[in-house]
């Protein structure tokens, strides 16, 4: 886990400098921090995870999560959850508590719980501030001429008119403008910076907006609102925040966020860095994409199994340990470049094969009558809950005449080396007897309805004097206490990586959902909910919670075609 791999390093690599705690550094960013501590720039570390309240956090959130808190627990310092609400139009409570239950699954903890919306106030003070130094000003003119006139890479931007407004004036309009005497969109507040420099975002960026909509937290109070490259800095600075640590879309705001905290004169002024963000084929990336997909009625919500939000992939059944041992892996970087799904799935793979209990399932189920075993005869067998446990433990399942095998292990006609079951051949039910399979009742489409099979008494796991050798080994469920469930399998939302380049929308995968009427041991439903299984030889499955229903929902397959280096 991320956690432990940070302490590790702590414990291990420390060394003490000027009396500050040194650890030895794994990326660019740590370089960075161990730098600025060695050279007295810095006495700790103060990060924050600012997301903004307009949806879910998906698998992307994920990396700066880890890389924002690891750095809180590697360095012993503090990390603040911030909300970036300037955005009233987009911005709901229900987006805030769920991103505070997904950062609480992962098993990270805030230090201080803040909003932009705390900073309003000092936010408009600051505003009036740049506007007597005569470096902000009202303009007049609408967005798509500022747009318009902002220039290209290769040709300077036009000046606005109302550039050269007085200082007085441009008071009076701003204070007009938090008044409410102008129209939405009508006027806006610019920072007076430089219409000719080769980055765009310093050519006069609008500061502050007209935007009447009410906010979830401070309701109808502003109908001016701070834009986030402007509001960004201010609200590092207020809260203490030594390093902004963002992802790589930001590098080209760099020279604003320090314009910003060099104009108000912070200090010390916050550092911001940016490392590469998340992507990883077959998952939707984009917050927007996903909110549509939501809208209209592609998938059950946010918290969908296919979806990557970290509330799908926790319905999903994954394991936050596994989803922070991935992000460890894969690392921190200034380049951006596509993760397998195959690496992340290797990931939960490795970590359920040594958490998971093992438990008995059948996707297509096939009757077996066990033709000289007893009637009303019921035993049970020891069942191992799992083998790569250092303590072994087992646990009873019942045996008796009736079981269910899955029709995929059976075969009319076999190919070479087929270790499975076949009419007149032998197979070992897991942790119970060899079975010979003697006959074959057939439905009135020629379609195997049933196979009556002999057991070999003597065979019985943990005990086989039969002498017998059976290669092949499959699972069963007693038929008397099977129950009858749903079985869905989850592929991904997106078709594989070879579309890249595609829309969203031309790459959805129609196919996304497979569902089974099956047939599970009742164990799995005598336990909590969030409990994983690996069903045997099928996968790894938890119980999705659906009202009126009994599902199980595969979490990963077995199959791993992706080999994790250590």
């Amino acid at each position: 886990m991320i956690y432990l791999f940070y302490i590790l390093c702590y414990n291990i690599n420390e060394k003490i400098n000027n009396g500050v705690i040194m650890v030895e550094a794994t990326n660019f960013i740590e370089q960075i921090i161990n730098e600025e501590l060695e050279s007295g720039k810095v006495s700790g570390t103060y990060t924050r995870f600012p997301p903004e309240p307009n949806g879910y956090l998906h698998i992307g959130h994920a990396k700066s999560l880890c890389i924002n808190f690891g750095v809180k627990e590697k360095y012993n310092g503090k990390c603040n959850l911030f909300f970036d609400d300037t955005n009233p139009s987009k911005e709901k409570t229900e987006f805030v508590d769920a991103i505070k239950a997904d950062i609480k699954w992962l098993g990270f903890s805030w230090d201080k719980e803040t909003y932009a919306s705390d900073f309003f106030e000092t936010i408009y003070d600051f505003a009036i501030e740049l506007i007597k130094k005569g470096k902000a000003f009202v303009c007049d003119m609408t967005p798509e001429q500022i747009s318009a006139n902002r220039g290209t890479l290769t040709e300077a931007g036009k000046q606005s008119p109302y550039r050269n407004r007085s200082v007085e004036e441009n008071l009076a309009l701003f204070t007009a403008m938090r008044n409410g005497e102008f129209k939405d969109g009508e006027k806006c507040l610019r920072a007076k910076i430089d219409m000719a420099s080769p980055n765009i975002n310093m050519r006069d960026p609008v500061i502050y907006r007209i935007l009447r909509q009410t906010h979830h937290r401070t309701g109808d109070k502003w109908c001016i609102y701070p834009m986030y490259d402007y509001a960004h800095p201010i609200c590092d600075y207020l809260q203490g925040v030594t390093h902004s640590l963002c992802t790589l879309e930001f590098e080209d705001h760099r020279p604003l966020y320090d314009w910003v905290g060099i104009e108000l004169g912070f200090n010390p002024k916050p550092r911001q860095i940016e490392f590469a963000r998340l992507n990883v084929t077959n998952l939707v990336m984009s917050k927007r994409y996903l909110k549509k997909l939501v809208e209209d009625g592609s998938v059950d919500g946010w918290d969908d199994p296919r979806m990557p939000t970290l509330t799908g992939l926790r319905n999903r059944g994954i394991p936050a340990e596994a989803l922070k041992d991935f992000c460890a892996r894969i690392g921190v970087s200034k380049a951006n470049s596509e993760v397998q799904i195959s690496y992340l799935e290797a990931c939960i793979r490795e970590y359920l094969n040594a958490h998971a209990e093992r438990a008995m399932g059948v996707l297509k189920p096939l009757k077996v009558t066990i033709t000289n075993y007893p009637d009303g005869k019921s035993e049970q067998v020891d069942f191992e809950i799992n083998p790569n446990e250092e303590v072994k433990r087992t646990r009873k399942i019942d045996f008796s005449k009736n079981i269910y095998i899955d029709a995929d292990d059976f075969s009319l006609a076999p190919p070479p080396k087929y270790f499975r079951l076949k009419k007149d051949g032998y197979v070992r039910l897991k942790s119970a007897y060899i079975i010979k399979c003697d006959d074959v009742i057939f439905n009135d489409d020629g379609s195997v309805k049933e196979l009556l099979c002999s057991y070999v008494a003597e065979s019985k796991s943990g005990n086989d004097t039969s002498g017998i050798k059976c290669k092949g080994v499959i699972q069963w469920v007693n038929a008397d206490t099977a129950k009858d469930v749903e079985i869905r399998q989850y592929g991904y939302l997106l078709n594989d990586e070879e579309y890249a380049g595609q829309d969203f929308s031309e790459r959805m995968n129609k196919e996304s959902v497979k569902i089974f009427n099956g047939k599970v041991e009742p164990y799995i439903f005598e336990n909590d909910k969030n409990v994983s299984y690996q069903l045997m030889r099928t996968g790894y499955f938890k119980r999705l919670d659906v009202k009126g229903k009994e599902i199980v929902s595969e979490i990963v397959s077995l199959k791993d075609n992706f080999n994790i280096k250590k």
